[in-house]
């Protein structure tokens, strides 16, 4: 349970950060640029939007798998910006929000994939226990002896 929220904190401490460092560059330079700019801008949103999703619907896998999207395509694209350009960017890891961008973008990606492997590890456990006692003989649709198969008609008469 603490690993849980632990990890859940944690993707969420890297979604905020990584929204605060895309804010910070946009201000400083990428609000220039045409395509990246705005990218930034929906990074800069998308953060928050996904910490919020992942601290509060804790009953779904899809905002884990969104922080880990989040986390690998910024990454994606910034690695692309280091070794071929993104959209007319290339960068050199040469500034502190480089720096504070790969980890917490990694802090994204690690641990939003924490938290997925758990969720399947539980649902795997889930799977493997016997069915409770009060639930022994009966199906989805009723008791066993009633449904599809036991010679109802039409009009559920034998």
């Amino acid at each position: 349970m603490v690993i849980g929220w632990l990890s859940r904190l944690l993707v969420a401490a890297g979604l905020i950060g990584s929204a605060w460092v895309h804010w910070v560059v946009w201000d400083d330079w990428a609000r220039f640029m045409d395509v990246v700019g705005p990218l930034f801008m929906v990074n800069v949103v998308a953060g928050p939007v996904i910490a919020l999703a992942v601290l509060l619907w804790r009953g779904h896998w899809l905002p884990e798998l969104a922080a880990v999207g989040f986390g690998v395509a910024t990454l994606g694209a910034y690695v692309m910006s280091l070794t071929v350009g993104f959209f007319d960017v290339q960068e050199q890891f040469r500034t502190d929000e480089e720096l504070w961008g790969v980890i917490t973008e990694a802090a994204c990606v690690v641990f939003g994939l924490v938290l997925l492997a758990r969720r399947y590890a539980a649902r795997s456990r889930k799977r493997d226990l016997p069915p409770p006692a009060g639930r022994r003989g009966r199906h989805r649709g009723g008791l066993q002896g009633q449904g599809q198969g036991q010679g109802q008609g039409q009009g559920g008469q034998a």
